[in-house]
């Protein structure tokens, strides 16, 4: 990883550890919760191809945090981790490894609130290419990630009517990957960058019964984005206005509608004088300087809804729309219960036209502010389901981001799917499940020459399961399983299976942990050889 990669990532880490340590400070009068663990740590991998009996071994040298504030009107957690891997040989790279997740909250005054998350992580890059499920030693297909956002909310009133208004900042950083595991003479792929963001919304509304038999609220939401690949632009204005009319004590409906207009632009390829596209040293498109703004995507016009809202206790809530947007039908949804203060359901049901940027910056913005840590040695920390805890403030049963991390894209698509999590926590012992559907279908603009990712529909379907167990006061064990199916719309891409298992014993003894850690992975893609492969650490961690 590059110098300035590990300035960016360190600067975020600061930052995000700063505001957690002033968290308390601002709430010093109030009842808290505080945990804050720094750790050092070492350790030795062993991985071995069951197909060839190729065995590599590496050592560990990391540093972390893990810690939370909980009060009144503050929720913060941080988990990150820093790994350097030193290699025996040449046959595994010298690698530094980040991995973190950041949420927080921060009620700075009644009705005023400060939000903000942050990312690090390692996903697949295309989605043609290979999908390693364990991340030790030499993986193809592999990306750094890092992205950040953050911004104010306010929530008053004037007289009967609320008003509410909300700014977001968003930012992130890939690194390019290496070796994809993509049959030679495939369509080459653009690979993304960095990406920036600015949301503005504002919105006004009254009660049901408060002036009109029926609630009332106008909206209004302005987003600009750029991307450094290709000189990516995405800018949207949507107005609208919604009714919602109660029909029973726990039942309403609701119905709106109004003006949206999306539009998506990018600039060329250069190409060379066979008609080949152009790339820099990272494998990256170089944009044609000559090129004008192409429009990738555009909507223009009215739109509008219906649906229903269910909220049978303070625990139920479910909410379900379909109507017309983005040029045809579009169905999007809720349900959350907390059956318990220790056990939560969440399941969402989504449609938009997203960047890879923005979906990301609004995956993060949807985890809890209270997750479970999952030490996962060889687990790709993160960027699949976060599971939270329920009967904490901010906390609910969590997110995924398998959607949004099946592949890494610079071109504008409209992702359609379904999420679902199911988490409980009961004292040490946590459980999580969680999975669902992801499908793309990219834009990109047309009458350019060469290959075009436009129209082309990508789809994901995927699950996993979680679970620590305690031993004793002491020790315990954790478990995690997953499957992943990625299915290309590009010409002869076929199918791409990989399932997997971890496992890990831990044992304390006082500051000083010791962990002993197992997994297995395989891999399936037709006209490709399968893959299996095992692995295995031993480490020792100090805590401060």
């Amino acid at each position: 990883m590059t110098r300035p990669i590990a300035a960016v990532s360190t600067v975020l880490g600061a930052g995000l550890i700063a505001l957690l340590v002033g968290a308390p400070a601002h709430a010093q009068a109030q009842k808290r919760k505080t945990s804050i663990a720094p750790y050092i740590e070492i350790g030795q991998v062993v991985t071995a191809d069951l197909k060839t009996d190729d065995v590599l071994t590496y050592s560990t040298v990391a540093a972390g945090i893990s810690a939370s504030v909980e009060t009144r009107r503050t929720q913060v957690q941080v988990s990150y981790r820093y790994e350097r891997r030193f290699s025996y040989s040449k046959k595994v790279g010298d690698d530094d490894v980040h991995s973190g997740l950041a949420r927080a909250s921060f009620t700075v005054a009644p009705g005023f609130t400060l939000e903000g998350g942050a990312i690090a992580t390692r996903v697949r890059s295309d989605i043609r290419g290979a999908a390693p499920g364990t991340l030790a030693g030499n993986v193809d297909n592999i990306s750094q990630v890092y992205s950040a956002y953050a911004g104010p909310n306010l929530a008053t009133h004037v007289g009967p009517v609320g008003v509410a208004a909300s700014y977001r900042y968003g930012f992130t950083k890939v690194e390019a990957p290496g070796a994809t595991g993509v049959p030679a003479g495939s369509p080459r792929l653009d690979a993304f960058d960095t990406s920036q963001s600015h949301v503005v919304n504002v919105s006004a509304g009254v009660k049901a019964g408060t002036i009109l038999p029926v609630g009332v609220n106008v909206s209004a939401a302005y987003e600009r984005g750029t991307a450094g690949q290709l000189d990516q632009k995405y800018e949207s204005k949507l107005a609208r206005g919604d009714l919602v009319l109660p029909v029973l004590p726990t039942l309403a409906l609701t119905a709106g509608g109004g003006y949206e207009k999306i539009t998506i632009t990018q600039k060329d390829v250069l190409k060379d004088s066979t008609g080949a596209p152009v790339t820099d040293a990272r494998g990256r498109f170089v944009t044609d300087p000559a090129s004008p703004q192409r429009i990738a995507y555009q909507t223009d016009g009215i739109i509008y809804d219906a649906g229903v809202i269910w909220r049978p206790s303070g625990r139920t809530t479910l909410q379900a729309r379909a109507g017309r947007r983005y040029g045809g039908m579009t169905y999007s949804g809720s349900f959350s219960y907390a059956a318990s203060r220790a056990l939560g359901v969440q399941i969402g049901v989504y449609d938009s036209v997203d960047t890879f940027g923005r979906q990301l910056r609004n995956g993060i913005s949807n985890l809890p502010t209270s997750f479970i840590e999952q030490r996962d040695t060889f687990g790709q920390q993160f960027s699949g389901c976060t599971f939270g805890n329920p009967g904490v403030t901010g906390g609910s049963a969590g997110g995924c981001l398998n959607g949004v991390f099946q592949s890494i894209s610079t071109a504008a698509y409209r992702a359609r799917g379904i999420d679902a999590v199911i988490a409980a926590k009961r004292g040490a012992l946590s459980f999580g499940v969680g999975g669902g559907y992801a499908t793309r279908r990219f834009s990109a603009p047309t009458g350019t020459t060469g290959f075009t990712v436009n129209g082309i529909t990508d789809n994901s379907y995927y699950g996993q399961a979680f679970v620590a167990v305690p031993i004793d006061r002491n020790s315990g064990v954790n478990g995690n399983v997953f499957a992943n199916y990625y299915e290309s719309g590009i010409a002869s891409a076929p199918g791409v299976f990989s399932t997997g298992a971890t496992g890990l014993y831990y044992h304390n003894f006082g500051r000083i942990s010791t962990t002993a850690s197992a997994g297995i992975y395989s891999f399936t893609q037709k006209g490709a050889d399968d893959q299996l492969s095992a692995q295995g650490q031993v480490g020792v961690r100090y805590q401060f």
